[in-house]
């Protein structure tokens, strides 16, 4: 099963230099002879005289009134980055009323986690720290949010899973819903207007790591941890628009908080449960953390942390073919729209591009363009494949020459599985730091999609997903913080001010 990895603070001290390290040293025998813990009546000259020491009294009354120099200048630090707090405070109370918040602003993230009884050497590392980033992320965030303040929205949240939501996908047919894939072994199906949950699917016995639906029927693929993909037929029913205001059910109400049963379908708000898969496909010896429909639907493909990917006949659930040369596990596979190419992306910093459009001729090219893991590789309606990577980087690739990317995107914290809009060719990038950015294909930074403490997700983001069929709702989010989101992006008003 995947495992969340947030963005987190290291400690000060871990990576202190030299050179800081005997200033800590220094700064911990201030404490020790701090007036503090003197008894009182007792006088500096007494305790001097007390001690054993090779240095003459001056000199060493004259290091303990520097080191009290040194306390001083800490205090007022101290007090200025307290100032500094409640400024940026008082900013983000102001910037959240436009749906805004300063990436810095919010005391529990910054650097500044002060204790009594942390020692002055970490504090003065802390504060030093701090001090200096917190304005240099008040510029940043006035620059990062000026273009996106008037066309990102949230519209609905999509609350009902019990554990992390690892994928998301969007129906190809009507009626459109949008698929969940959850950690707690399920897969949910949602009314994008009402926000409503339609259909639960439980046939599987471990995380369900990725969903996707046929290009033209009503099937869906999952890929487990119990080590299988299942294909499974749904029927679903869209709510009317506006429930009766005494429905036992209101949009506000947390699934999460229900009993066990009550998901099922046993509850007041009856909920459909589908158990038993039409095909189960359980050739690979690990994890199946993604699998997707090849252009027709009448082959599938899935990937696993066996490190192979296989190619499956849906109508038989025969292995057509294994697609081994992958170092180490795999991490996601997407197909091309419209011809039978495959993309799979590993731990390995590599992913490869499986070519099935000749049947004699199975070709495959292997691209290293990253230095860390691929988390996901995905084409694009033209001659494009985006690569994401917990190296903090996405890159665009032409396929007549993917030598070298064509666009590279540097960002501040680990990409997870992204989604390129197919009308405006726009990338969604999740990231590991709860936040999400939108970037055209030439690396230009359109947007970032809104997050306070009252809206946006709360933990690591983990898949975006386009909807550019609605206008209203065309972008959606999910995290490990259980739950999805639906945005309305003014793309139009995107290109404009790019």
């Amino acid at each position: 099963m995947p495992v969340e990895g947030g963005s987190s603070s290291g400690s000060a001290s871990a990576t202190r230099h030299p050179k800081q390290k005997r200033k800590a040293h220094s700064l911990s025998i201030r404490r020790t002879n701090s007036t503090e813990d003197r008894p009182q009546g007792v006088q500096r000259g007494d305790m001097l005289e007390g001690q054993d020491s090779k240095l003459p009294l001056p000199i060493r009354s004259n290091l303990l009134e520097l080191f009290g120099q040194i306390e001083r200048e800490f205090e007022n630090l101290y007090i200025e980055n307290i100032e500094l707090r409640r400024e940026i405070d008082s900013l983000n109370e102001r910037l959240t009323g436009d749906g805004q918040t300063i990436e810095g602003g919010d005391p529990t993230k910054g650097a500044l986690k002060t204790k009594a009884s942390h020692s002055t050497s970490q504090l003065s590392q802390k504060l030093k720290t701090t001090y200096k980033a917190s304005t240099s992320k008040i510029v940043s965030s006035f620059k990062a949010t000026a273009g996106s303040r008037a066309v990102c929205q949230l519209l609905k949240e999509y609350v009902g899973h019990r554990d992390g939501i690892w994928d998301l996908s969007v129906t190809r047919t009507q009626p459109v819903v949008l698929g969940t894939a959850s950690a707690d072994h399920s897969a949910l199906l949602w009314s994008i207007e009402t926000g409503k949950c339609l259909l639960r699917y439980a046939g599987h016995a471990g995380s369900v790591n990725s969903i996707k639906f046929h290009p033209t029927e009503q099937m869906a693929i999952t890929a487990s941890g119990d080590q299988t993909a299942h294909i499974w037929r749904y029927m679903v029913q869209l709510p009317a628009p506006q429930p009766p205001p005494d429905a036992p059910c209101d949009d506000d109400q947390d699934l999460s908080d229900r009993e066990e049963g009550e998901v099922d379908g046993e509850g007041p708000c009856e909920v459909p449960t589908v158990r038993v898969p039409t095909a189960t496909l359980k050739s690979h010896q690990g994890v199946v953390i993604a699998a997707d429909w090849l252009v027709g639907g009448r082959q599938v493909v899935t990937a696993s942390w066996d490190r192979a990917a296989n190619l499956y006949e849906v109508e038989t659930s025969e292995l057509v073919h294994t697609l081994t040369g992958h170092d180490q596990e795999l991490t996601h596979c997407c197909t091309h729209p419209t011809q039978r190419l495959v993309v799979t992306s590993s731990r390995d910093t590599t992913f490869r591009l499986w070519d099935f459009r000749d049947p004699s001729i199975h070709s495959v090219n292997v691209f290293q363009g990253h230095t860390d893991t691929v988390t996901s590789a995905v084409f694009t309606v033209g001659d494009n494949v985006v690569s994401g990577s917990d190296d903090r980087t996405v890159k665009v690739w032409d396929l007549k020459n993917m030598r070298s990317p064509i666009a590279t995107i540097r960002t501040d914290s680990a990409v997870n599985r992204i989604s390129v809009s197919a009308n405006q060719r726009i990338i969604a990038l999740p990231h590991d730091n709860r936040q999400v950015r939108l970037f055209d294909m030439s690396g230009v930074r359109l947007a970032r999609l809104p997050r306070s403490n009252r809206m946006g997700h709360r933990r690591m983001v983990c898949c975006t997903a386009w909807n550019e069929e609605n206008q209203s709702c065309n972008l959606f989010t999910c995290g490990f913080d259980r739950q999805a989101i639906g945005w309305n992006i003014n793309i139009t008003l995107l290109l404009q001010e790019k």
